[in-house]
């Protein structure tokens, strides 16, 4: 029996929805597992902490029918797993396929708000952004009918990602529509942080034998979840700071150390562990010295404007939650789009360590790590991959020049930059010559 409203009653009270919305007021862009089971949580605990039924989701797919296959029988309902907890998400009141109509939905009055996950390739400006073109003709349809104001909130993992969304609307908007969305819209910042893998065929059974139903929309998480929101919003919203959300006047502190220590971190894993899943890299103690070397004398040195917040203490909490056996986080969904990831996770920390005349050779060994993954796998899962990929048997060097040389990743600084073209190609040797294990074997061996 399938997981919808007629058969809730068979779900333990317990695990049953905290709020039932009545109306629509968000639309979403990229109804992925991350946003299942992170923003659409924290509106329905919003929802739930003031009895405001007004901010229901309506989720829109990007690309493919299968979110929408999963949640449209299941009247939108699905699971969340936060480690041992279970509950059932009701937040979410439709999903629209790519061909429906979701310019109508933004021009609808009672949205006021729009979010977005479509990752970091969705920002790309070569091709122009599917996702970004379809939110422009949404905001033309609105000022059309005069909806009134809108909050546009990406929660992507991007520097300053409200004013690179910001920016990436202005370009496609004629004028008039430019001279509307500068007087009608917000693109407040965010931070958003939730390890979310992809979920498996054994956690939809895992969950259909929690729940007593089956339940194709399932999500499995961890119990942290973190957002910071810019508070800077064109209407109302729904009440998230009473779910837990943070709302300050600067994000960019928080997105830099989530960027750079999560984010890199688990870009360390993807191509230096070697290990199939996130918490088996941790289990390896030299691939667990380095990661702390990484964040402790490459990362945290870049980050500032974060007084008062514990950051030996966040450091910790990610090792922590990186070893989580429970996660089955799969290291091939976190190299996938390593070129879209990189520069703001690892490069531009590199840049700053450069700039104060430190050598970022920790960051540097992953950039190598990186470097050999492109030329040697096999199934190259990137939007540069034709550019990328190489002759395997070539020189470190020969490799280095030819991917440094690719500016859309390095731009040209790096690309110049003799301390770390140096660098990188001391790891590529080392990695080519020696594999990543020994490679960092011998360097927990060495001096910290």
């Amino acid at each position: 029996m399938r997981l919808s409203r007629a058969t809730l009653s068979r779900i333990a009270p317990a695990a049953r929805p905290l709020a039932e919305p009545r109306v629509t007021g968000v639309v979403h862009l990229g109804i992925g597992a991350f946003h299942r089971a992170h923003q659409a949580v924290y509106t329905e605990r919003a929802m739930a902490a003031t009895g405001d039924d007004r901010w229901g989701i309506c989720g829109a797919s990007q690309r493919s029918t299968d979110v929408a296959d999963r949640l449209r029988p299941q009247d939108c309902l699905y699971g969340v797993r936060a480690g041992d907890e279970v509950r059932v998400v009701g937040s979410v009141r439709d999903v629209l396929a790519p061909g429906d109509d979701l310019a109508a939905r933004l021009a609808a009055p009672e949205t006021a708000v729009v979010t977005l996950t479509i990752t970091e390739k969705g920002y790309r400006r070569d091709p122009p952004p599917t996702a970004i073109g379809r939110l422009v003709s949404g905001l033309r349809a609105r000022a059309a009918a005069d909806a009134g104001p809108l909050t546009v909130i990406s929660c992507d993992n991007l520097p300053d990602n409200g004013a690179t969304l910001a920016g990436l609307v202005a370009e496609l908007c004629e004028p008039a529509l430019l001279e509307w969305v500068g007087q009608n819209v917000r693109f407040p910042a965010t931070m958003v942080d939730r390890i979310v893998p992809a979920t498996t065929r054994a956690d939809l059974d895992d969950m259909a034998a929690r729940l007593g139903v089956i339940d194709l929309g399932a999500v499995v998480t961890e119990p942290f979840a973190q957002w910071v929101i810019e508070d800077s919003f064109a209407g109302e919203r729904p009440a998230w700071d009473r779910a837990g959300a943070l709302l300050v006047g600067d994000v960019r502190p928080y997105e830099r150390m989530k960027l750079r220590l999560l984010n890199g971190g688990h870009s360390a894993i993807a191509y230096l562990s070697g290990a199939a899943h996130v918490s088996e890299a941790m289990g390896d103690a030299a691939f667990a010295g380095f990661l702390r070397r990484l964040m402790d004398d490459d990362l945290s040195p870049t980050l500032d404007g974060l007084e008062g917040f514990d950051l030996a203490e966040y450091k910790e909490s990610l090792l922590t939650r990186f070893a989580n056996p429970g996660l089955r986080h799969r290291v091939a969904q976190i190299a996938a789009d390593g070129s879209q990831k990189l520069p703001q996770r690892l490069l531009d920390p590199a840049r700053d360590r450069l700039a104060g005349g430190h050598e970022p050779r920790w960051i540097a060994l992953v950039v190598a790590g990186w470097m050999r993954h492109v030329t040697t796998s096999r199934e190259l899962d990137d939007p540069l991959a034709g550019r990328l990929r190489g002759d395997a048997t070539a020189t470190a060097a020969a490799t280095v020049n030819r991917l440094l040389a690719i500016e859309e990743v390095f731009g040209a600084d790096l690309r110049e930059n003799r301390v770390f073209r140096a660098l990188v190609t001391d790891g590529l040797e080392r990695l080519n010559a020696d594999g990543a294990a020994a490679t960092l074997r011998a360097l927990d061996a060495g001096p910290p």
